[in-house]
């Protein structure tokens, strides 16, 4: 029976070429989509998961609101971990990670590598994480101090094999025995560590509670709540933080310093939450978000519910051409189950063809899938034991459900009626089939709202004004190594033709860069109402005329003032929480590393610049002469910019021979903290686009089979004096109003959608009415156009060889 269902169902095929070719390629795409997006979001959804105790593994996070500055950190202090372990026998493990000190340089031979993916960490980080030895004993590795342990690939790296037990690697003129050597961590995780020095040579002062500098892990045991345990903070801070506090401060409580309106608060997040729920600072690595990856979910469901869809309308439309077949079985004894068992495994057999296809084209796009997705995901993974029941499973599933309705629908004709010619077959108008026709395309007319949106949203971000200039500002990696020659090599690129000016500081107004955070206050004495957290960046003289910032009041750093060393600069946000009539001339407090308050005079307020991403508003933030020689920024005016570059590295060569060249320009760091907007922008267009091929393709069916149904009426009407234009109108109104029902469904569910999205920005473009229009003209332009390839063909054809059964 089941071989000649089967037998039954290819002739069908075979014989409807068309139809099939539609439904097929259509199915294909929309499987080739969704099989494209549960790699993603199954690739998402792992990180950090290859770890045994992952679901009991949890990052200390700190929030801190002083005087109106917000930190949302993901350092906790030095002594936090060793505390919580020794304080709550819940806490099994803890680990640190201290990344804070930058890259390092690793001598290899004559030459010297800058390697940015070092940490130094605990001897019990192998406890914690699940990595891996592959020679040596990770979980002893780092017990003493000068050791390190290297990864595979940077064994083979720097020594040509991964047999690299008790070798030495020279790490910033420090020598380390390589203790242990481990596989390369795996991809999907939150940090991707090539080093990893033993904790006791952090060059630290340890013990301070209120310096929160490292990544801090904890490992509960089996059956704690993290959520009840998260209570015993506050028990941490009153009993160690507040009396560290009261040396440099009045306060005499927590709550008197919340009643304030400040905050100090810790909590615990998830290992396996980090990658999707995180946007803290500072991130080990660039995370996901949970957004995105509900978004694809829902866009590969849609987009395979709008083949299904075209399968159920093209299945039903063509009920005619079926309706005679359908009577005959039944007179000659046909079950109406035997009829649904048949469509079912025509059904079934559409499916499976286009799911091969669908792996094809899946496999040929997945390269260009990854580029624009920022992943390395293979054909490998497709058929892995993760989504390979997901692919057994899924034929059956859209089989079901694409071919249940036009089963049950072809099958409950009455044989009389149907062979009388009676029967109400072919293409009538169908409530579920128009509401489907309207899902489709208020769909596609959604996806293409939020394209819109995102590209001038990214497009507002690229033009916004900054309060700095971010055009042609060469930024030289790394000028720390030159040491005392640091300042010469900046003068020496100044006298290079092209080179206007320049500057020495660590700190640039891209997320990506050095921060720092102090409490400052109005008085000498720091307590819960007149103190603010700030950002302390340290600069030069040439600084702000490097990056075209603007002094708005006072002036700038010069060196004809000798008392510039206790002068400091603030922007506009940090004198309006001082409260100041005239801030210029007026003194600020900072605390030293011994908790003494040293006065600074405001000698100048810069205008507000965006130094975070534009998702943030701006904080507070001062500037304070000082020695901060790791990058050297430059801006220049040169056509060839190739050349000046090829200038610079060979003035960086005679001045640190051997020592890495590392360049990059400002406005690319800007562009870095966008990326994923600008891969969910170009993923959007493309699902959008998909969407409606998708649409079209059904639509496109649609309409062949209402002039297959309407020849007769067609020719009649020409014959009769009808011109093309009446044909094609004829064919197209209905299906025109569909659309344009779409669109009135589709905007208010669009705005929903790209409103919360653009929530996420602190500074953000409008949603002008004319997005909206130019969505819905689209998609009626290409429905119109769709439809009228068809309609015209139908209109021009001979309307006597259309009569002559008649």
């Amino acid at each position: 029976m089941l071989r000649n269902y089967l037998k039954v169902a290819i002739r069908n095929l075979w014989k409807n070429k068309s139809f099939s070719a539609i439904n097929i390629f259509g199915l294909a795409i929309g499987l080739a989509t969704c099989l494209l997006i549960v790699l993603y979001v199954v690739d998402e959804l792992s990180y950090d998961t290859y770890n045994e105790k992952a679901d009991r593994i949890y990052r200390v996070n700190t929030d801190i609101r002083f005087g109106g500055g917000d930190l949302h950190l993901t350092v906790a202090s030095d002594p936090m971990g060793p505390t919580l372990k020794r304080d709550y026998p819940q806490v099994e493990e803890y680990t640190r990670m201290y990344a804070s000190s930058g890259s390092k340089l690793i001598r290899k031979g004559a030459q010297f590598i800058e390697e940015p993916n070092v940490a130094h960490v605990d001897s019990t980080f192998f406890n914690v994480f699940t990595l891996p030895s592959l020679e040596g004993n990770a979980r002893t590795a780092l017990n003493e101090p000068n050791t390190v342990v290297i990864t595979a690939s940077t064994a083979q790296k720097y020594f040509g094999t991964t047999h690299a037990l008790n070798k030495i690697i020279e790490a910033d003129k420090i020598p380390y025995k390589v203790t242990a050597v481990i596989k390369d961590i795996p991809r999907n995780s939150h940090f991707h560590f090539d080093f990893m020095f033993s904790m006791d040579n952090a060059d630290y002062k340890w013990g301070n509670f209120l310096s929160n500098n490292f990544q801090t892990y904890i490992v509960l045991k089996e059956g704690s709540d993290y959520k009840a345990f998260e209570k015993n903070f506050k028990t941490v801070v009153a009993k160690y933080l507040v009396p560290q506090a009261k040396q440099f401060m009045q306060i005499n409580s927590m709550e008197e310093f919340e009643k304030a309106g400040n905050k100090l608060e810790y909590s615990l997040m998830p290992l396996t939450d980090i990658h999707l729920r995180s946007d803290r600072f500072p991130e080990l690595s660039v995370n996901g978000n949970i957004q995105y990856v509900y978004v694809f979910s829902a866009v590969a469901f849609i987009v395979l519910l709008i083949a299904c869809i075209n399968f159920m309308n093209l299945s039903t439309a063509r009920s005619a051409n079926r309706a005679k077949e359908v009577g005959i079985r039944k007179v000659l004894g046909t079950e109406r189950k035997t009829l649904v068992y048949q469509f079912l495994i025509e059904s079934l057999v559409t499916v499976l063809i286009a799911l091969f296809l669908a792996v094809c084209i899946a496999f040929l796009v997945l390269p260009l899938f990854n580029d624009v997705a920022a992943k390395s995901l293979s054909i490998k993974e497709l058929l892995g034991k993760k989504i390979l029941p997901f692919l057994i499973v899924l034929p059956f599933i859209v089989g079901l459900l694409a071919g249940a309705y036009p089963a049950l629908f072809l099958s409950g004709f009455k044989p009389i009626a149907v062979l009388k010619g009676s029967a109400s077959t072919g293409f009538k108008k169908s409530s579920l089939r128009s509401a489907l026709v309207v899902f489709q395309f208020a769909t596609s007319i959604i996806l293409i709202i939020g394209t819109i949106i995102v590209y001038r949203q990214l497009n507002y971000i690229q033009n916004k004004k900054l309060g700095f200039n971010k055009e042609q500002v060469l930024i030289i990696n790394g000028t720390g190594a030159l040491g005392n020659n640091v300042r010469s090599f900046k003068n020496e690129v100044l006298n290079m033709q092209g080179v206007i000016s320049g500057t020495i500081s660590g700190f640039l107004p891209v997320s990506n860069s050095s921060r720092n955070d102090n409490s400052v206050s109005k008085t000498p004495v720091i307590d819960s109402k007149n103190g603010i957290n700030m950002q302390r960046w340290a600069i030069d003289y040439d600084y702000l005329n490097t990056l075209g910032m603007h002094i708005v009041q006072g002036r700038n750093f010069s060196p004809g003032y000798g008392s510039d060393s206790s002068a400091i600069i603030i922007n506009e946000t940090a004198a309006k929480l001082l409260a100041f009539d005239k801030p210029v001339g007026k003194k600020i407090y900072i605390y030293n590393d011994e908790n003494k308050p040293l006065a600074f005079e405001i000698i100048g307020v810069v205008q507000n610049f965006n130094f975070e991403s534009l998702r943030q508003s701006i904080g507070p933030l001062y500037m304070v002469l000082g020695n901060s020689p790791w990058l050297t920024s430059f801006k220049v005016q040169t056509a060839n910019i190739s050349a000046l570059v090829s200038q610079v590295q060979s003035k960086w060569k005679s001045m640190a021979p051997g020592m890495p060249f590392s360049y990059r320009f400002l406005d690319d760091s800007f562009d870095e903290m966008y990326r994923g907007e600008q891969r969910v922008a170009k993923v959007a267009i493309t699902f959008a686009i998909l969407a409606i091929v998708i649409a079209c393709l059904g639509l496109f069916g649609l309409v062949t089979y209402a002039a297959e149904q309407r020849i007769k009426e067609i020719g009649i009407r020409k014959v009769l004096g009808a011109s093309i234009g009446n044909i094609v109108g004829l064919l197209s109104k209905d299906f025109l109003l569909l659309v344009a029902l779409s669109a009135c469904i589709a905007f208010p569910l669009a705005w929903w959608a790209m409103h919360n999205w653009l929530e996420d920005f602190a500074f953000r473009t409008n949603m002008s009415w004319w997005v909206f229009m130019v969505a819905a003209a689209i998609a009626l332009l290409i429905a119109l156009v769709t439809i009228s390839f068809q309609a015209i063909k139908a209109a021009m054809a001979n309307p006597v060889k259309n009569l002559r059964t008649e």
